[in-house]
């Protein structure tokens, strides 16, 4: 049986070949175990402005950080004292004197010195470029079980509204999805079934991203002598659009070709067989693996050869550095 983690990738693969834009026009970008703090998702699919998309590469592959975000969304087009031009962000100046120097830094904003003042301008426009945020929990054995933990997790998905669809992706059984498992998720949460293809068997519904969303905080067991209440909060659309710009950046920066960072693609037994689909193989165990079996600490683990990495390859590094280099501009052609 397939484990999680390589069923994960293949969705996101799929996600990155098939995956039909609401706007035909718009671009599609992928990232797998992204989030907020209370919740993660498995696979994250991005809807992207083609331009806007564009006009976000200026800004470089690393992610912006809420406090970035606030200095080069709010820079003026012409200097002005940091304090006059920014909204006050709800913390301390002195984090947003940080960020600023930080922008700096890597280009982002221009500042200079007028006095003990300082003053900054922007060099880009931050482009609004992302159109829709998918979400998709992956659950190869779809158990009546497993569905009714994940029930609880997509209603507070579909409560807060943070992405416009929530889906659950299953391994097709070859059989309908038992009706005991719809009952027991949210009619507002799209499954599709993954086989040799990737099929539809339930739409998922357009969730109300542009208004206030439900924060459930806690829940009654639902026990024949529970009566405590429920505990949850408003959250403002503005909140919102702020969290998801956040989730963005972090996929800009990742994408989910990033699993190479938590393996050992330098063990000489680590392969991709497949660049097409990224899979890592270990032809010591002789199966694809995962991240918590390919880590240094593996029996078999063997660092490749200083030969390997001078003789037949580059000089910068062996066949685990020329995988990760493969990898990585697969990611910058999807950005």
């Amino acid at each position: 049986m397939e484990p999680e983690f390589l069923f994960e990738l293949r969705v996101c693969r799929w996600a990155e070949r098939a995956w039909t834009p609401a706007d035909p026009d718009d671009a599609v970008l992928v990232a797998r175990q992204l989030g907020v703090r209370s919740r993660r998702w498995d696979t994250l699919i991005l809807e992207c402005d083609p331009d806007g998309l564009d006009a976000r590469a200026v800004f470089g592959d690393e992610r912006l950080d809420s406090d970035l975000l606030h200095v080069v969304r709010n820079a003026p087009g012409s200097y002005a004292y940091y304090r006059d031009a920014l909204p006050d962000p709800g913390y301390g100046w002195r984090y947003v004197r940080e960020a600023i120097h930080e922008a700096a830094d890597r280009g982002l904003v221009e500042t200079r010195r007028n006095g003990n003042r300082i003053e900054l301008r922007r060099k880009y426009r931050y482009p609004d470029w992302v159109n829709r945020v998918v979400a998709v929990e992956n659950k190869p054995d779809l158990s009546a079980s497993a569905a009714r933990a994940l029930g609880d997790q997509l209603e507070r998905d579909v409560a807060l509204g943070l992405a416009d669809e929530v889906w659950v992706a299953t391994r097709a059984t070859g059989d309908d999805v038992a009706p005991a498992l719809y009952e027991r998720l949210p009619v507002e949460a799209g499954i599709l079934a993954v086989g040799d293809g990737v099929e539809t068997a339930w739409n998922a519904t357009a969730l109300a991203v542009a208004e206030p969303g439900t924060r459930i905080l806690d829940r009654p067991s639902g026990g024949e002598h529970d009566r405590s209440a429920a505990r949850f909060e408003y959250v403002s659309p503005e909140w919102k659009a702020d969290k998801r710009r956040e989730i963005a950046e972090r996929a800009y920066e990742r994408g989910w070709r990033s699993f190479l960072d938590t393996m050992r693609p330098d063990c000489r037994s680590f392969e991709v067989r497949d660049p097409d689909t990224p899979l890592p193989y270990c032809t010591a165990k002789g199966r694809h693996v995962t991240a918590a079996e390919c880590k240094g600490s593996c029996p078999e683990f063997a660092p490749e050869p200083p030969a390997w990495r001078s003789k037949g390859w580059p000089v910068d590094g062996g066949p685990g550095k020329a995988l990760r280099r493969v990898l990585e501009r697969q990611r910058a052609r999807r950005r």
